[in-house]
């Protein structure tokens, strides 16, 4: 009996231009670390046969399963603010497509399996622990409830792969809605090939926006629509803490999910100008200007359909600022009301937005944590003698002060305390992928071939609303001495 992918592929019968087609390079001797054994049977597949040595094999990229079409994405991008003409998918190889059990199709792609024509003289694999990494922290966001890639599976090749020292080489199986990004775009418009951006634009409105079939501008109600669902996921980030680190064009997805975890991070301390990834020394991808640049990037989206809209540069251009004016209104919209739900509040009330900022003023200027302080504003919002919260602070006064205008203000709400404990606690983790505890899981796993801590962080981030007892200190901020002050790309 063999593993059955049931493919239904729609990108790989795009033009050849679309991709190229290349198949995953066999690896030595692969071996499955994590099969997501409910996100496989969601995809329509057999866990049991997966967790085969002939499932192995094909997460590794070292067999091709019936049915799958191999190709490598092309797409362009804006690097840091600096615009490569050819990226493409460097070192991942998208199998196939699936229709899962809820009817959306959705993407299958090897993470690590291979050169490609798009490699740029790179090996096209991937070391373990950006693997682990990824594998963490999308599971991690799926479980918090933000749209998100996921993670199907990790294996080891039995191979090592060359970084800055020999490290042990693993592929990642992506699961995404799609894999085209603001970058799939600017491939064509660099090369001036309109009929490819109308193509494209016409393959996501029917895979993402099947509702905008029959819209009277389509193209422009596609651009509102992606403008919306980013604006709405960068909001999503920052009522959780979340930083991308490398909020490239090309790291920008059209469906509207979060792609591509290489220098991610989760802040400990809140601080708007937050900067993990070693790669960002300007703090270009810093927490707070994250939605500063979603908007920058669709600014490039909005620039690649102008043909699309008009004929008349001057008119496509002022239809295009006007559909990109909505970002920042729905941006706030959305970041606001989570704010509000964060510090239980289900009323708007002048004064309200003051209220917030005040408290997170205050948590910069006393570096409280930002998960805890959140979370421990729901134990004192169902009893006020409770003080978590306030140790979070360097200076409790400081939010003692704050407290006293807080408890003033949820009087004046229709909930109970305990109603609105419990409706707090729903919106405020306990438990984010902590960046030490990262770095623990993977130099346990690439040091000591040790996966009990990777399975135990995995299954604790799988309820991060819940208390959870038992796993209590997974919710602790690092010790001085455990500080993860930057993390790094896997290339």
């Amino acid at each position: 009996m063999t593993v059955h992918f049931p493919f239904q592929n729609s990108y790989s019968a795009l033009p050849d231009s679309f991709f190229a087609r290349v198949a995953p390079t066999p690896v030595a001797a692969p071996r499955l670390i994590k099969l997501n054994r409910p996100l496989a049977v969601q995809l329509g597949l057999d866990p049991d046969m997966l967790e085969t040595p002939e499932g192995a094999e094909i997460l590794a990229g070292k067999t091709v399963p019936a049915g799958a079409d191999p190709i490598a994405m092309a797409y362009a991008g804006h690097q840091f603010g600096q615009f490569v003409p050819q990226l493409g998918d460097g070192r991942a190889i998208l199998l196939g497509e699936v229709i899962d059990t809820e009817g959306v199709r959705r993407d299958i792609q090897l993470k690590g399996s291979g050169p490609t024509p798009f490699s740029r003289r790179g090996d096209g694999r991937a070391a373990l622990g950006p693997v682990l990494r990824e594998y963490i922290v999308s599971e991690a966001m799926f479980a918090l409830g933000i749209p998100t890639t996921r993670s199907l599976a990790a294996v080891v090749t039995g191979e090592h792969v060359i970084r800055e020292t020999a490290l042990p080489g693993a592929v990642l199986t992506r699961v995404a809605a799609s894999h085209i990004r603001v970058g799939t775009f600017q491939f064509f418009a660099v090369r001036r090939d309109t009929d490819a951006i109308r193509r494209l634009a016409d393959h996501v409105i029917a895979r993402h926006y099947p509702d905008l079939l029959h819209a009277e501008r389509p193209y422009h109600a596609l651009l509102a629509s992606v403008v919306a669902r980013q604006a709405e996921l960068v909001a999503r980030w920052l009522l959780v803490g979340f930083i991308h680190g490398v909020m490239n064009t090309d790291n920008s997805s059209i469906s509207g999910e979060t792609i591509d975890y290489g220098p991610c991070a989760f802040m400990d301390a809140y601080n708007p100008a937050q900067v993990f990834s070693s790669i960002d020394e300007m703090g270009r991808y810093a927490y707070a200007n994250q939605p500063r640049i979603g908007l920058w990037n669709l600014t490039r989206l909005a620039e690649c359909l102008l043909p699309l809209f008009s004929d008349d540069q001057e008119k496509a251009v002022a239809e295009a600022q006007d559909i990109l004016g909505a970002f920042s209104e729905t941006f706030s919209d959305a970041y606001q009301a989570g704010l509000r739900k964060k510090i239980g509040l289900f009323t708007e009330r002048d004064g309200d937005d003051a209220l917030i900022q005040d408290l997170l003023d205050a948590m910069a200027r006393n570096q409280a944590d930002f998960t805890l302080t959140f979370r421990k504003l729901g134990d004192a919002a169902g009893d006020p003698a409770a003080d978590d919260a306030r140790a979070q602070f360097m200076d409790p006064a400081a939010f003692d002060e704050w407290a006293k205008r807080w408890h003033e203000r949820t009087a004046l709400e229709p909930q109970t305390a305990t109603e609105r404990q419990a409706a707090m606690n729903a919106v405020n983790p306990m438990f984010i992928p902590r960046n030490h505890r990262v770095e623990a899981v993977i130099q346990a796993a690439v040091n000591d071939d040790n996966y009990a801590p990777f399975e135990e962080l995995v299954k604790v981030l799988a309820k991060p609303y819940q208390d959870q007892p038992d796993y209590a200190a997974y919710a602790d901020p690092p010790l001085p001495d455990q500080r993860v002050l930057q993390t790094f790309c896997g290339t």
